[in-house]
């Protein structure tokens, strides 16, 4: 397993990551998974507050109770369940956060969080405020680090610019190009290390049926995941070179692929094992459909 540097922080992170997100209800079943990921390498774990109502948060607390040192925690902040549980609303006020970190620190069994992550942001949040949130629990000791997770370029250029963000969380994959427009340089340039999500784009890229994605139509979709076939030969899976695709890019740290299953736990850990994607198989990807851009909050 390779280990990279996340950011400006002092932490190192598994290149194949962990998201928690598609675990299901079985503390036994998903400390079983978790512990076997963590045996083969894998030490970056990510969750957030919103996730099956914080009960995401308490499967992994409940798993590494005990291994605390060994594991890498990220979790996120800023979606507010309503007291009625029928939905949850944007709150990214310092109020708020302060009072949530607290939450996550009990759920996930731990004094202190690695990566504390915005889940999600608008260029109309009180984004001072925000920060002034993170800063406080850093120097509270709650947090060592904080990022955000966003696919909005002009959130993102707002927080780069004026924050101590060590990463940021985005959906990156051969389906969806438009990190590459604006982000990846701008992060790389300020050492703002990407964690990148969705690689898979749904299962669409390892052979579930085509349709359409993003302002892809669904043969262009097919073409794409003709394109890993192609690269993949009989020497890589289709999953090792979706993630290899998006590994390419140095600005990315990690893909934190969503694992659910032990085949999906293996996928991953299998690719980690693979060389780098030479240039050749980089540009028949690259070729297989016109890279798409990001049409909103530019």
């Amino acid at each position: 397993m390779n280990y990279n540097k996340l950011g400006k922080s002092d932490l190192k992170v598994s290149e194949m990551s962990f998201g928690c997100m598609s675990l299901g209800e079985d503390h036994t079943a998903n400390a079983k998974l978790l512990h076997q990921a963590l045996d083969k390498g894998i030490n970056f774990f990510d969750t957030a507050d919103l996730y099956q109502q914080g009960e995401n948060e308490v499967t992994v607390g409940k798993a590494f109770k005990g291994q605390r040192e060994e594991v890498v925690l990220a979790t996120k902040v800023g979606n507010q369940w309503r007291p009625d549980g029928s939905g949850w609303d944007w709150n990214p006020s310092k109020a708020y956060i302060l009072q949530a970190v607290d939450k996550s620190l009990q759920r996930l069994q731990t004094d202190y969080i690695d990566l504390y992550q915005l889940h999600g942001g608008t260029i109309d949040d009180p984004i001072d405020e925000t920060m002034e949130a993170f800063e406080t629990l850093k120097q509270q000791g709650k947090i060592r680090h904080y990022g955000i997770s966003s696919i909005r370029p002009n959130v993102i250029r707002e927080y780069v610019q004026r924050s101590g963000i060590v990463s940021v969380m985005m959906q990156y994959s051969l389906l969806d190009r438009r990190p590459e427009e604006s982000c990846l340089g701008l992060l790389q340039e300020h050492n703002i290390s990407v964690l990148a999500r969705g690689s898979f784009a749904q299962g669409l890229l390892l052979g579930k049926p085509p349709k359409a994605y993003l302002n892809y139509r669904a043969d262009q979709v097919a073409k794409a995941a003709q394109a890993i076939q192609a690269v993949a030969g009989k020497r890589r899976t289709p999953a090792d070179v979706a993630l290899r695709f998006v590994l390419h890019a140095p600005a990315v740290a990690a893909a934190v692929v969503g694992i659910r299953t032990e085949a999906q736990l293996q996928d991953a850990l299998l690719a980690a094992k693979t060389d780098a994607l030479r240039e050749e198989e980089l540009t028949v990807l690259g070729q297989a459909l016109p890279a798409n851009v990001y049409e909103q909050h530019r």
